[in-house]
């Protein structure tokens, strides 16, 4: 079988295919591998394009190290939301209470701290539990009782409002404690000599990238191993490359100024973490599926009542951790707080890559997502951009991704 193989897999290499890689120059090759993974690559060369346009245009200040530690700590609870939204976007579902839940949350750990004096630990603790059982109600209605995650949701959105509201008696409650104050503003501390950079973020830095490269050798040679395509050689060092530029350009730019903030650390472990479970667990793979092909999961056994019920279990979770890091940003719990949350979260999910039918999306499109309406707000502003056109140039963006999405699909299935 394998002298068969050996024998077939040059045949069907027609010219400017990837069996005539050697006479293609590298542009040749980008944009053929560009072609093959849209999907996957598309966005991220936007978000690259949209940052050197507003760099270009904002004389250089959005990549200011200040600049671009603000724009961690402004996007984060967002970029929290994104991964949950994108999981429960990929299960075939919608949430829109996550706002509010994250604002309610919030405001739980405004009274819990402020007005009863609680230890923050065990606030948090507490808080993250409010938003399990949150999300526990809201995936129990939708997965067993059957009820829309729309209508479910959007229930949830105007009660967790209310409660909000009711909770805060409509005013404004702070200031936090220290400690929790340092999950939305903080930075990692100091260690070492004095290099004039930060160094523990420069030495997160350096492991990032050993394991970015790690990870893409790994699994470049799993899918060798089961004869999948594969990037020409070529190009994966250029992808390589490109990688590590932009982890070394990141890390050199906080460690520049006060180190990597804490809320990326936490951001960190969360992508690690899900990216895994979406890649490699049997749960990750039965969440796809189900958005996939509902019918075919179930005759496969999958238990689909039970994967949509931790989906949005999980989402309950993470707004509440997205709720206490916009409190903690904020220094207060206030009864607008989480506004447009849900929204931004969904945006950065379909603009990352998430299908509007379901099945389709990766924890890392989530991020970049974010990332992409994050520069977009941050560059505008630079600019002195109306907010009214903020909200058009936005939805636009919106727009672009889903109506690709739609232009792929005809394509691949044409």
């Amino acid at each position: 079988m394998s002298t068969d193989v050996t024998a077939k897999s040059p045949a069907p290499a027609p010219p400017g295919k990837s069996g005539a890689g050697a006479g293609q120059g590298l542009l040749g090759l980008m944009l053929d591998g560009l072609r093959r993974n849209m999907r996957q690559y598309g966005m991220l060369l936007a978000l690259g394009l949209i940052v050197v346009l507003f760099a270009i245009w904002t004389d250089g200040d959005l990549l200011l190290p200040r600049n671009v530690s603000n724009l961690v700590l402004q996007n984060s609870y967002i970029l929290i939301l994104a991964i949950g939204m994108m999981l429960v976007i990929i299960a075939g579902h919608i949430d829109l209470s996550v706002g509010s839940l994250t604002a309610f949350v919030g405001a739980f750990a405004a009274v819990l701290t402020v007005q009863h004096g609680m230890s923050w630990p065990i606030a948090m603790v507490l808080c993250l539990l409010v938003g399990a059982v949150a999300g526990s109600v809201q995936g129990f209605l939708i997965a067993y009782l059957g009820i829309p995650s729309f209508i479910v949701t959007l229930a949830g959105m105007l009660l967790f409002r209310g409660l909000t509201e009711i909770l805060l008696k409509g005013q404004t409650l702070g200031p936090f404690p220290d400690g929790l104050q340092k999950m939305g503003n903080g930075f990692l501390p100091e260690v070492g000599p004095n290099t004039n950079y930060h160094n523990l973020t420069l030495l997160l830095g350096l492991a990032l990238i050993v394991a970015v490269v790690w990870q893409e050798v790994r699994d470049r040679s799993r899918q060798q191993e089961f004869a999948l395509d594969v990037l020409p050689t070529r190009l994966f060092l250029l992808k390589l490359t490109a990688l590590v530029a932009a982890i070394l350009v990141l890390t050199l730019l906080l460690a520049s100024y006060k180190g990597a903030p804490i809320v990326l650390i936490i951001l960190g472990a969360l992508v690690v973490g899900y990216g895994y479970v979406m890649r490699n667990a049997v749960f990750g793979r039965h969440i796809y599926a189900i958005g996939g092909n509902l019918p075919a999961a179930k005759l496969s056994g999958v238990k689909d009542k039970k994967v949509t019920f931790y989906v949005f279990l999980n989402m309950g979770v993470l707004a509440a951790l997205a709720g206490m890091v916009v409190a903690a940003r904020l220094n207060a719990a206030s009864p607008k707080a989480g506004v447009n949350f849900e929204l931004e979260a969904i945006a950065s999910s379909f603009i990352g890559g998430a299908s509007m039918s379901g099945g389709v999306g990766t924890v890392l499109g989530a991020i970049i997502g974010g990332l992409v309406l994050g520069v977009l707000n941050n560059g505008m502003n630079l600019l002195s951009v109306g907010t009214d056109w903020q909200q058009v140039i936005k939805g636009l963006a919106l727009l672009v991704a889903v109506g690709f999405d739609v232009w792929n699909k005809r394509k691949s299935g044409s």
